[in-house]
């Protein structure tokens, strides 16, 4: 339970500091969210979750859903609840059916949903262009490939003990 607990937290959460921490502009006109670089987290955490209630994770993403719509501004909170039921529904989708070990379908998962859901956020507050949805996708990527590190680590110390 804590692990979905921290997940439903952790959307909330971001969702928050999106609705108050400012994009900055990049060099070029393109705008980079720097909260996204927690968002990689948000989706490992998810897959921790699932590991520990099973399906009824897809509970807790309507439940974080619902929460950030009361603790950011409507656009954002429409934003968000988009992006991350497309992306999350992907992530819980490759983390269900590739039967991989846990570290690569935290990798896989993150691959496959983290653009999802950098492009339908960054197009429902019209930020959308190819450079900020590249950048905030490696932003949200950089999260999950530390995580998928640690995890590997940790599983290849385990097959070696």
């Amino acid at each position: 339970m804590f692990y979905a607990l921290l997940y439903v937290a952790s959307v909330v959460l971001v969702n928050w500091l999106f609705s108050v921490v400012p994009p900055i502009a990049l060099p070029g006109g393109e705008i980079w969210p720097p909260v996204s670089l927690f968002v990689g987290f948000v989706f490992v955490i998810r897959d921790y979750a699932q590991r520990a209630i099973g399906h009824r994770v897809l509970v807790a993403m309507l439940l974080g859903a619902v929460l950030s719509f009361f603790m950011a501004g409507p656009e954002i909170a429409f934003a968000s609840m988009a992006a991350f039921m497309a992306g999350e529904m992907l992530d819980w989708a490759m983390y269900t059916y590739t039967g991989r070990p846990f570290s690569q379908r935290i990798l896989l998962s993150s691959l496959v949903s983290t653009p999802v859901d950098s492009a339908v956020f960054l197009f429902c507050i019209n930020m959308a262009g190819l450079g900020s949805i590249l950048i905030m996708t490696l932003s949200k990527l950089a999260g999950a490939l530390i995580v998928f590190l640690l995890v590997r680590r940790r599983e290849n110390q385990l097959a070696a003990s």
